[in-house]
């Protein structure tokens, strides 16, 4: 049986058009918009767009997007030289090359969340950003998804009414009709921009074509793409050269004769995919006709955790099968490091369910009718498995043994750790629930960080190396994993690479949850638990998309939702005897704002205009230090002079040591017995700071030899009539506050309804040293459970640490091992014991969604 490939590029024969290629010898004119690419511009825009406009050929289509990104994003200023921190709105389901392009015109993408039916752009979610961005956004840069025919109107709209420039990514699109007959983008009063690249259905090798309903436009984009020439031999225009050779406007004179053939005969498959897989879901079309690339399809949502299992069976049986784009832009590290990327829910649900299915020249009906039921078969193998297995198990009854709030990494981390112990799919069956507000568990918002992490790569690839769960441990070979195996060695991982992997984690624990019995609720948040019966809970519910509220009855909860920076601890915060928020006078950021994707763009824009800016951060946390560290490499670079940062902060630095020995061997000898941990003999093993951060304070402490920073000063705070601490956040031009974070904790009520108060709202650590939630007289509350950041636990007796130690242990290794594992055994303890009980049992008090 012969095989079908995903994409078979077939541009034309050169050595059938020798003709053609003597023609162009003899002229003597190979490029610089010869008479070959004119001729293949007239002809297409007669052919394909029926007259109406011009085009113009480019060398390929990305450049084609900067020469149309940077031209359209003049339309608010009338310039052609965007300011700094332009943004271009783009949807997160398109390729890399559409941010790219805006990248590479000066502007940052804007990410936002696209359609659940047609995958284009969300239109309700472009106006929102339009509205809350304003002028700062200089440009539309919409997809026409899969060669669909996307709704132009919206952006003359859009144009008309908030006078931002429009640059349609129609990369798939040439040989596209509309809903009125005519080629793709025809009439549009801005540049269609099309690919011709050897993989497209309009396959020429290399390429790409801009074309526009206006003349004038086009004429503008021509003299961009040959260096700014407008006349003569000077630039009057930003420019590059962006011309297609006159071989290459050959094939593609020679693919505009064949296209409506080529593109009528892809249609047929596309509607033989449709009809043979009336079962699954497949994207909202527009227009007479698209020029497929090949067939996107989602697959069930029960089965987008085995993707991989699928995509490996459809190749064994000679079907090609790809995953356009899964990741979608906002889960690329670069453009998480780089982008401002909005929550993008349906997105990441899309891309995660995304197939791509073969449709290329060659293929008969007969054969697309093959590739479906390839497709259909090996879903039909995994499902019947896992129906066999739900059957068994039956019903565990309306009460949960356990719910998790929060899929971010704390919440995960727990599952993990039961992984590692065979434990999860016991638990699962128990009656496990995690509830998570996003869209899927795994990541959180760790990826928007702009960061390194302070654990190593080793760490994070512990989840999964050598794991009892065979679909965990392959994960050592997703892309996600070898991107994080690539800084072995290095100071951290960068935050926007950790996410990844976490988010590829979170979806298989979600499958095995999902597969042993358990729920994987996302898309929702906890508003509050009540104590409803001996060892019950009842917890409030809220479905995020329309906000319908309803009670879950558990035996148990744990609180995973993380740690934030409240500003009412901000207003009550004293440094040298004096309110701070009185010494910064308006001039106060905290650390959450810096190190987010995005934050020293902020710190640039209030630093804009001073020529030596002074900035104070208060605090000796991690976050501090790492706040500092970031700004230090900022690039481009803020214009630090000597003394610019200071840090003032109450106890001492003190950096990790892995022995005794190796810090005697730096001569740092700054600790005693009560400071090294008796389990591993790690010196500072909790308060140390570590990776990049320890560089940092290595150098400033002046260990071994290290030469400090001129650019940063520190400054213990010696009480509060520490004049000289006053001064500095007085005389700073910024101040930020790097004080650490508060548990993000769960309203909790009695019986009676009455809240009960939990020492965590009293600036107290949230859990005792068993990870159970403590009321405000230190009292542990039964069946409720904390974990993550800010949670205040504290390692003790066997897990080790040193006994000077007096903050919070916040670490990834530690809540994917004995930290979850704790809460793990307490939790399956009660659920051996637990009778069998119903919601009938306590009344009305809770009801199902």
């Amino acid at each position: 049986m012969k095989r079908l490939p995903l994409i078979a590029p077939n541009p034309p024969r050169l050595s059938e058009h020798l003709d053609a290629l003597r023609r162009v010898e003899e002229s003597g004119v190979f490029s610089n918009n010869g008479p070959e690419v004119r001729a293949f511009e007239a002809g297409v825009t007669e052919q394909l767009f029926g007259g109406h406009g011009a085009s113009l050929a480019v060398g390929n289509a990305t450049l084609g997007l900067m020469l149309a990104i940077r031209h359209a994003s003049g339309m608010r200023t009338g310039g052609l030289n965007p300011k700094q921190g332009t943004l271009a709105l783009m949807p997160a389901l398109t390729f890399a090359a559409t941010a790219q392009a805006a990248a590479w015109a000066g502007l940052t993408p804007l990410i936002c969340d696209i359609d659940p039916d047609d995958w284009a752009a969300c239109a309700q979610a472009e106006e929102r950003l339009l509205d809350q961005y304003g002028e700062r956004i200089g440009v539309i840069v919409p997809y026409a998804t899969f060669g669909n025919a996307i709704d132009l109107d919206r952006y003359v709209d859009f144009q008309k009414r908030y006078g931002v420039g429009v640059v349609v990514d129609a990369a798939s699109s040439l040989g596209t009709l509309d809903d009125a007959g005519e080629g793709f983008g025809a009439r549009a009063p801005f540049a269609v921009v099309h690919s011709m690249h050897a993989t497209k259905t309009f396959a020429v090798g290399e390429g790409g074509l801009i074309h526009s309903g206006d003349p004038a436009l086009i004429a503008t984009l021509r003299s961009m793409g040959n260096f700014g020439f407008e006349g003569g031999r000077s630039a009057t225009l930003p420019g590059i050269n962006a011309k297609l050779p006159e071989i290459l406007a050959i094939l593609a004179r020679a693919k505009l004769a064949e296209i409506d053939a080529i593109a009528t005969n892809r249609a047929a498959l596309e509607a033989a995919y449709r009809e043979t897989l009336p079962d699954f879901q497949f994207q909202s079309v527009s227009g007479q006709r698209r020029a497929m690339q090949f067939m996107p399809v989602l697959l069930p949502e029960r089965l987008a955790h085995h993707r991989d299992e699928i995509v490996e069976s459809i190749e064994a049986q000679g079907v090609g099968c790809g995953r356009y784009f899964s990741p979608h832009l906002g889960e690329q590290p670069w453009f998480q490091a780089t982008a401002m990327i909005e929550r993008t829910p349906v997105a990441d649900k899309i891309a995660g369910r995304m197939l791509s299915l073969p449709i290329t020249d060659a293929m008969s009906v007969a054969d697309a009718q093959r590739a479906a039921e390839t497709l259909a078969r090996a879903c039909a193998a995994i499902v019947q498995p896992l129906d066999r297995r739900a059957s068994a198990r039956g019903s565990t009854g309306a009460v949960l043994s356990v719910m998790v709030i929060g899929g971010g990494p704390a919440g995960t981390a727990m599952l993990t750790s039961a992984t590692k112990r065979g434990l999860l799919p016991q638990l699962a069956a128990s009656g496990l629930m995690v509830v998570e507000r996003s869209g899927a568990i795994g990541g959180g918002r760790l990826g928007r960080y702009a960061i390194t992490s302070d654990s190593t790569a080793q760490t994070f690839l512990t989840a999964v190396r050598d794991n009892v769960h065979p679909e965990l441990a392959r994960l050592l070979d997703h892309p996600a994993a070898r991107a994080v195996a690539a800084h072995e060695g290095a100071l951290g991982v960068p935050l926007t690479e950790v996410g990844l992997l976490l988010r590829a984690i979170g979806d298989r624990l979600a499958d095995i949850v999902r597969d042993n019995g358990g729920t994987v609720l996302t898309g929702h948040e906890a508003l509050g638990a009540k104590r409803v019966g001996d060892g019950v809970w009842s917890v409030q519910l809220r479905r995020v998309s329309d906000g319908h509220v309803f009670d879950q009855l558990t035996r148990n909860v744990v609180v995973a939702t993380g740690g934030h920076q409240p500003l009412d601890r901000l207003a009550a915060e004293h440094v040298a005897g004096t309110r701070l928020v009185d010494l910064a006078s308006g001039r106060l950021l905290q650390s959450e704002d810096v190190l987010l994707v995005g934050g020293t763009e902020k710190v640039a824009d209030l630093l804009a205009g001073i020529r030596a800016p002074r900035i104070a951060v208060i605090g000796g946390s991690t976050s501090a230090m790492t706040t500092v560290a970031l700004l230090l490499k900022n690039q481009p670079a803020l214009p630090f002079g000597a003394g610019a940062i200071t840090v003032l902060h109450r106890r001492p630095l003190r950096p990790f040591y892995p022995s005794v020995a190796a810090a005697h061997a730096e001569g740092f000898t700054e600790f005693d017995a009560d400071d090294i941990c008796s389990r591993s003999g790690f010196v500072y093993r909790l308060a140390g700071f570590r990776l990049e951060a320890r560089d940092l304070v290595l150098r400033m402490l002046a260990v071994d030899g290290r030469v400090p920073d001129p650019r940063v000063t520190l400054h213990q705070i010696t009480g509060d009539d520490d004049i000289a601490a006053r001064a500095v956040i007085e005389d700073a031009d910024l101040v930020i506050a790097a004080l650490g974070y508060r548990p993000i904790a769960l309203p909790v009520a009695d019986r009676d309804g009455s809240p009960i108060p939990l020492a965590a709202q009293s600036g107290r650590p949230m859990v005792d040293d068993q990870c159970r939630i403590v009321d405000a007289d230190g009292m542990p509350i039964a069946g409720l459970y904390g974990i993550g950041l800010a949670a205040g636990f504290v390692p003790s007796g066997p897990l080790g640490g040193e006994c000077s130690f007096t903050g919070q242990a916040n670490g990834l290794w530690l809540w994917q091992n004995e930290v979850g594992l704790k809460i793990v055994d307490q939790v399956m303890a009660g659920s051996r014991v637990a009778p069998p009980m119903s919601a009938a049992t306590l009344g009305p008090q809770t009801f199902a969604a």
